[in-house]
């Protein structure tokens, strides 16, 4: 793009419209630039745990409220998880605590039948992520320990708050998981 003054040449006259282009040319940048931090800060301050906020100085399993939380204990390790807001999500809290065994599949995932089928909102995620709580149909629970994508459909009941040695506790064989509401 040409701008007005690589067009004149030193001491030519200007015209009424391009001398008013060229002072409001400075002007403009500066409005956009203005306006583009001002969009880019209240996008940090809308984060949860932006720097300021009060949330920001609690640890993430502070800031749940009690019923959206539970437990998954694997030998000695102990998980928080963050439940969905669903209502499989929320029948399954109300079936803890609950100890089972699950074996291992695809070794990315452990899976056992529960005991009674929940409401299913089974979705296509996508990509499945380490640490992700799912109901595959009615009554099959599945803990995911890998990150892949997956064309299968899903039910969401919550997600590891902190995934990090995961896969490492469930180990690739059968391991038996307890799930408790404390």
């Amino acid at each position: 793009m040409t701008t007005i003054r690589h067009v004149l040449r030193e001491g030519q006259p200007r015209s009424g419209i391009e001398t008013r282009r060229a002072r409001r040319l400075p002007a403009l940048r500066g409005l956009v630039l203005v306006c583009g931090l001002l969009a880019l800060g209240a996008c940090d301050a809308a984060q949860p745990g932006a720097p300021g906020t009060p949330a920001a100085a609690a640890p993430a399993a502070a800031r749940q409220p009690e019923e959206s939380r539970m437990w998954m204990t694997v030998g000695t390790r102990r998980f928080a998880i963050t439940l969905a807001d669903t209502e499989a999500a929320r029948e399954f809290a109300a079936m803890l605590p609950l100890s089972i065994d699950m074996p291992d599949l695809n070794s990315n995932e452990k899976h056992a039948e529960l005991r009674k089928p929940l409401p299913t909102n089974a979705i296509r995620p996508g990509t499945i992520r380490s640490g992700d709580l799912m109901l595959y149909g009615a009554r099959t629970l599945v803990v995911f320990y890998q990150t892949f994508n997956s064309p299968y459909a899903y039910t969401r009941l919550g997600h590891v708050d902190e995934p990090a040695g995961l896969a490492q506790a469930l180990g690739s064989g059968s391991v038996r998981i307890e799930f408790s509401k404390d």
